[in-house]
Order: C-alpha cells, then sequence, then structure tokens
C-alpha cells in the first residue's frame, strides 16, 4: 500500500514545527549515554545589576530543572566566566526575616520531578561579578549535576524588582 505524499508532508511538517519550538524555548539538557535528556534546562534568566541601587558585585541566576530519570540528581555547583564565585543558595527564615545562605549538599531534583530557581527562593548566587549586567546581556552558566554530565545554559540578563531581594556578600554565603 502506497502512502499519499500529502501524509509524509504533514508528518515532516510536525516535525520541522517541533524542532524549530524546541530551539526557541531556551532548553539545555545532559543527555545520558544513550543520548537520552536525562536533565532539561529551561526559563533560564539572570537579574541585570546595571542601573541597580544594589551593589553591582553579586546578583542571581534563575531557572527551571526537569529531571527525566528515576533517580534523584543534585545541583552540586555552577560556574560561568562573569563572576569569579558561584554558589546554591536558599532563602529561610532567620530572626523575623528572610536570609540568603549557601544551600549545604546541593539542590535535589526528585525522579521525574522539577525545581525551580526563582527569586525569594533557591537560586544560583553569582558572586565577585567581574562586570555589570545589563538587560539584553547573556550569561552562560554551566551546571554540574550528580549522576550525569554538565550542562550548558545561556541566560539572558533581565530587569527585575519583583522580590524585592538584597545582595551582601556577608549574608549571602552563609559565613563559608
Amino acid at each position: 500500500m502506497r502512502s499519499k505524499p500529502s501524509a509524509w508532508l504533514a508528518a515532516l511538517l510536525v516535525l520541522a514545527t517541533a524542532g524549530s519550538l524546541a530551539a526557541c524555548g531556551q532548553r539545555s539538557q545532559a543527555d545520558s549515554p544513550t543520548g537520552e535528556a536525562t536533565v532539561v534546562v529551561t526559563d533560564a534568566w539572570v537579574k541585570a545589576t546595571a542601573g541597580s541601587a544594589e551593589p553591582a558585585n553579586m546578583t542571581g541566576a534563575f531557572l527551571r530543572l526537569r529531571n527525566n530519570t528515576g533517580s534523584e540528581v543534585t545541583l552540586t555547583s555552577a560556574t560561568t566566566d562573569v563572576a569569579g564565585k558561584v554558589e546554591i543558595h536558599e532563602t529561610v527564615p532567620s530572626g523575623g526575616s528572610m536570609v540568603m545562605r549557601r544551600k549545604q549538599g546541593g539542590l535535589p531534583v526528585p525522579p521525574h520531578g522539577t525545581a525551580t530557581l526563582k527569586p525569594g527562593a533557591d537560586h544560583i548566587m553569582l558572586m565577585k561579578l567581574k562586570r555589570e549586567l545589563a538587560p539584553g546581556d547573556e550569561v552562560t552558566l554551566t551546571l554540574r549535576l550528580s549522576g550525569t554530565g554538565p550542562v550548558t545554559v545561556t541566560a539572558p540578563v533581565k530587569e527585575f524588582t519583583g522580590a524585592d531581594e538584597t545582595y551582601h556578600e556577608h549574608g549571602a554565603s552563609g559565613g563559608n
């Protein structure tokens, strides 16, 4: 039985559209040895420092991690060429206010689950910045995750005033 040319054309169009949408979605992933995506990173961005009332020597990076494996993976560290120091941070209550501190042991991502790093919560702290970061700039981050290879993602720099967080070297590193 012969297929109609229009059915093949429609199938190719669906595949091409799906590929284009994935490319536009700012996805980065760690692949398993079989080529399967083990961890997918989406929605990555970095808070701008240029023009901010905050010191231009630190800021936060935010993203969503999707673990496609049956085992927990942990975001253990990150690096970028725009910062001299990078830490995984959490925001916790302390003495009636919320403070940021280094997240001991990294950030776990449950099997077949997600972890969202966002302002006012878990995030990647970029410290000892080598330059101001202006809206429209891009920052390349390399994420290290237990159980997978590194994931590199390019994050746009955006202006953000929502969580009203303040970054200070003393409180930011949790005394480490």
